[in-house]
């Protein structure tokens, strides 16, 4: 497996990718395969972390980080992350989440927050946002809006994350 940086040429093959693995995810808003390609043109994309896993020269995983914001602090917001139905339960999200913090750290990142699965992001340090002291911008239950101080800061966020745009589009 290797873990790289996606580059123009495989736009289509992660669009496909998220739009099949989406299709039946119980967490869906069934547009997510569009709204990376709409990240990518927006304010809040970050290159380095638009990340892909390879088997065998075929695209069976993709994770996007982009810029977040509470209050003066930027932090980042994990999604979408999609490993293809034939390859999960084989490691591959765990490889595209800790590639992506050990990225977002040698950028200067200290904290990342995502919407999901309340059973598989603690198992890499996510804990419930509020912890932090971070809220959601709209209702999302506590359970599965987590946080992650990458650095172990301790520190703590007051008020509403704010995600890109391109979100409530």
């Amino acid at each position: 497996m290797i873990i790289r940086q996606e580059n123009t040429n495989d736009y289509k093959n992660i669009h496909n990718l998220i739009k099949f693995t989406f299709k039946n995810a119980s967490y869906s808003q069934g547009n997510e395969h569009t709204l990376v390609d709409s990240l990518r043109q927006g304010k809040s994309f970050i290159p380095e972390l638009s990340l892909v896993a390879e088997v065998n020269n075929k695209i069976v995983g993709y994770i996007l980080f982009t810029k977040a914001k509470i209050g003066d602090e930027e932090i980042l917001n994990l999604a979408p992350m999609a490993v293809h139905p034939d390859f999960q339960k084989q490691g591959i999200g765990k490889a595209l989440i800790e590639k992506g913090h050990e990225i977002a750290k040698k950028l200067g990142y200290n904290f990342i927050v995502v919407v999901g699965y309340e059973s598989y992001f603690p198992k890499f340090g996510y804990l419930p946002a509020s912890y932090f002291g971070a809220n959601p911008p709209f209702h999302i239950p506590d359970d599965i809006f987590m946080a992650i101080d990458l650095n172990n800061s301790m520190a703590v966020l007051r008020g509403n994350i704010e995600f890109a745009n391109e979100f409530f589009e």
